[in-house]
């Protein structure tokens, strides 16, 4: 089971997550670097993902597609800037529209901290234009570190390490 820790500073347009996760920060790193995980856990409490790719490499691109409970598609867009295996990723994330536009670019990073066996990931997400809409992904990227836990206690992840 996952201990969390989630803090946003109200007067910021930053998000912060910080989570605990009973796996060592290696496996963590992992089931966040590969489609053959992602497609297990990546999207909010009861998407599915229907599709993943990824270039992971600095410089390299992804495109993810969520599906919500009604069947409506979301993409995400965005390039790896930095790779620090098993430390740190940081990647840009943008919603893409129907038509191929793209909605504001954020920067994401993601840590991976060492705690005797355990993992503690910082997720960190800015700019946001609004407060709403760096509330509006609270409740999904939450929705992403409890399934993120689940998967990693249920141990499916051991026949794709």
């Amino acid at each position: 089971m996952a201990q969390a820790a989630s803090a946003r500073n109200e007067q910021t347009h930053e998000l912060l997550i910080t989570r605990v996760f009973d796996a060592p920060r290696s496996l963590v790193f992992r089931v966040w670097t590969s489609p053959e995980h992602l497609y297990r856990w990546w999207g909010p409490k009861d998407f599915t993902t229907p599709s993943v790719k990824m270039d992971f490499r600095p410089g390299g691109a992804y495109r993810s597609v969520i599906r919500s409970p009604k069947g409506e598609d979301h993409t995400m867009v965005g390039t790896y800037r930095e790779i620090v295996e098993p430390e740190r990723i940081v990647f840009t994330f943008a919603w893409e529209g129907e038509k191929g536009e793209l909605g504001l670019e954020t920067l994401v990073t993601v840590t991976f901290a060492d705690q005797g066996g355990r993992t503690r990931l910082t997720f960190h997400q800015a700019p946001f234009q609004t407060i709403e809409d760096r509330d509006s992904h609270v409740e999904g990227w939450s929705g992403v570190m409890d399934r993120l836990a689940a998967y990693l206690a249920v141990g499916d992840h051991a026949g794709l390490l």
